[in-house]
C-alpha cells in the first residue's frame, strides 16, 4: 500500500490518482448495480433471477436420486403444463445410477447444461432423495453466477441451496419439487414466489378446517419479532455440511429448519451440533418447520432419550434469546411454502407469521 505523505512525489501522486480512480469506479459500479439488496454488506450481496412467465422453459434435473419411472416423468411434465410452462428434461434425469463416478459426472453435466442453456429460464429438481452433496466441490459457481436462474427444490437439495447461495451469490428457492402434491395452498405460494416480482409478503399455515384438531398447528417457543436474511433448509443436510466450505452462515439471519422421519433423539443430536458450532449464538430468529413422522418409532417411547419432539425443541431452542416458532409448513408437507433464500424477512413468533419483505426476483 502506498503511503500518501503530501510531499508531491510524482510517483506517489500518480499512485494516489490511480487508487482514487479505482475506488470511484468500484463505487459507481456498486451504485449502478440493480441487484443489490439494501442494507447488505458486500459479502452478502446476492443476485436475483428473473421471474417466470407463461410459456417459459423449465430445465428439470435429478441432482440427487434418479427418477427412471416414465410415469413419474410424465407427472412432472403434467405439472409444468399446468402452470403454463414447458419442460426440458435433462439428458441423464431418467437414468438409473450405475458407476458412482459416472453418475456424479452425469448429474453435474445436467446442472451445468441447464444453466448454460439460454432457452431455459429456471432449473427445478424433479425430486430430492440422496446425493446432492456429491456435486458441491465440482459445481461451476461462476457459470451459475453469470447465468442467474430460479433454482428450486428442497430436502436433499438443501446442500445445493447452501452452496449456490454462498459460492455463486444467488438467491435460490426452497420449495416443492416437480413431483410434489401441489395442493391449492402450495400452488398459491409457488406462484407468488416465482411469478410475481413484488415481495411475497406475510405467510403462515393454511386456514384450519377443524380448530379443535388442527392439521397444521403452530406453537411459539420464544415470543418476539426479528428481521434478517432468510436462510435454512433440511436439518440433516445443514448438519452434514458443517465444517465444509458450504457451511451455513446464520449470523443475523432468520434460520429455518425442517426434516422428516427423524426420531427425537436424532433431532436433538443435530440441533446440539448446531449449538456447539455457534450457529445459534448470533442468529436473529429461528423457525422449526412441521416435522412429519418425527417421533419414536412404532409409537413407543424412545430407548435413547425419554423426550418427544416438542420437548426436544423446548430443551434445545427454548433458552435462546431470540424469537423461535415451531410448526410452519416448510419442506416435507403437502401444504408447502416456497421460500426465497437470501432475502430479508421478518419473523413474528408471537403471532405465528413470517413476512418476506424483499423481492427475490426481477
Amino acid at each position: 500500500m502506498v503511503a500518501f505523505n503530501g510531499t508531491g512525489n510524482s510517483d506517489a501522486v500518480s499512485d494516489r490518482r490511480a487508487f482514487l480512480k479505482n475506488v470511484g469506479v468500484g463505487v459507481a459500479a456498486t451504485l449502478a448495480t440493480p441487484r443489490l439488496f439494501y442494507g447488505m454488506s458486500p459479502i452478502d450481496v446476492l443476485i436475483r433471477p428473473k421471474a417466470l412467465r407463461s410459456g417459459d422453459t423449465i430445465g428439470l434435473i435429478t441432482p440427487a436420486t434418479y427418477v427412471p419411472d416414465p410415469d413419474r416423468i410424465a407427472l412432472a411434465e403434467r405439472t409444468m403444463k399446468y402452470f403454463g410452462l414447458r419442460m426440458k428434461l435433462a439428458k441423464n434425469a431418467g437414468k438409473r445410477m450405475g458407476d458412482y463416478h459416472i453418475s456424479v459426472d452425469e448429474r453435474l453435466d445436467d446442472l451445468h447444461t441447464m444453466f448454460r442453456d439460454n432457452e431455459v429460464k429456471a432449473v427445478f429438481a424433479i425430486r430430492g432423495g440422496y446425493g446432492s452433496m456429491h456435486l458441491l466441490d465440482r459445481i461451476d459457481y461462476d457459470l451459475i453466477h453469470r447465468h442467474p436462474k430460479i433454482f428450486l427444490g428442497y430436502s436433499d437439495i438443501t446442500a445445493m441451496h447452501l452452496a449456490i447461495n454462498k459460492q455463486a451469490k444467488m438467491v435460490t428457492f426452497h420449495g416443492p419439487i416437480a413431483l410434489s402434491r401441489f395442493t391449492d395452498f402450495t400452488q398459491k405460494y409457488f406462484r407468488k414466489a416465482l411469478f410475481e416480482t413484488q415481495p411475497i409478503g406475510k405467510v403462515t399455515n393454511p386456514p384450519e378446517t377443524n380448530e379443535l384438531r388442527p392439521g397444521h398447528s403452530l406453537r411459539t417457543i420464544r415470543p418476539g419479532v426479528a428481521s434478517g436474511q432468510l436462510i435454512g433448509g433440511n436439518l440433516t443436510l445443514i448438519s452434514n455440511t458443517m465444517g465444509t466450505p458450504y457451511e451455513i452462515d446464520t449470523r443475523s439471519k432468520i434460520l429455518f429448519l425442517e426434516d422428516v422421519d427423524e426420531e427425537p433423539y436424532s433431532i436433538d443430536r443435530m440441533l446440539t451440533h448446531l449449538r456447539l458450532a455457534g450457529k445459534f449464538s448470533d442468529v436473529a430468529g429461528v423457525i422449526f418447520g412441521e416435522c412429519q413422522d418425527c417421533r419414536p418409532k412404532d409409537y413407543k417411547p424412545s430407548s435413547t432419550i425419554p423426550y418427544g419432539l416438542g420437548e426436544v425443541l423446548d430443551n434445545t431452542l427454548g433458552d435462546l434469546k431470540v424469537p423461535v416458532l415451531y410448526g410452519l409448513t416448510i419442506g416435507h408437507t403437502d401444504d408447502q411454502l416456497t421460500l426465497p433464500l437470501g432475502v430479508t424477512a421478518t419473523l413474528d413468533a408471537t403471532n405465528g407469521t413470517l413476512e418476506i419483505t424483499e423481492s427475490a426476483i426481477l
